[in-house]
């Protein structure tokens, strides 16, 4: 499957039962892109805080604030809490191009970096997933959260989290694997 295949639809698409992968062209230069990766502050701005040390082998805490990347806690679907973390290690370092990490009870994510002039194709992908109903919520979350990823490098106002995440969630419900 070519990167044109999946750059064509902005979906999320399941090259496997367990395995998600999307792709996002991004404004670059990828330095920039790489620093929204692996730099806290601004990871949080379109996914999760939490400090990484890029050596592999090293633990480090996702955090999830979801809330303060849609337009009110309101929006939150029942059953999530405001906050939520995940202790995961980092497997796999190649700065400005790859970075993969082990996400206990969630599988196995790599984000790639390819510079495509002066953009950057990223592509997440998203293995070892363990069941339907978690490849429905991270392919719902891994769309949204890109989204807003390229938002914020496009200097646009992103979408709302929680309301494109509930959207999104019926779409990936058709989309993922039976």
């Amino acid at each position: 499957m070519s990167a044109t295949t999946l750059e064509a639809s902005p979906y999320g698409e399941y090259v496997c039962p367990d395995t998600l992968v999307l792709q996002r062209t991004l404004p670059g230069p990828i330095e920039r892109v790489w620093r929204y990766l692996t730099d806290s502050e601004l990871r949080q701005q379109w996914l999760a805080a939490g400090p990484m040390s890029l050596q592999p082998g090293a633990d480090f805490e996702l955090v999830w604030r979801n809330d303060e990347l849609s337009a009110s806690a309101s929006e939150r679907p029942a059953g999530f809490p405001a906050e939520s973390r995940a202790t995961c290690q980092i497997t796999q370092v190649d700065p400005l191009r790859e970075l993969s990490f082990h996400w206990p009870g969630a599988g196995d994510v790599t984000f790639a970096l390819e510079a495509q002039g002066s953009d950057v194709l990223l592509t997440v992908t998203h293995r070892l997933l363990p069941h339907r109903a978690m490849s429905v919520m991270v392919g719902a979350g891994w769309h949204m959260h890109c989204d807003i990823l390229a938002a914020r490098l496009a200097g646009t106002r992103p979408g709302s989290f929680w309301s494109g995440w509930a959207r999104l969630r019926d779409e990936y419900e058709q989309r993922a694997p039976r």
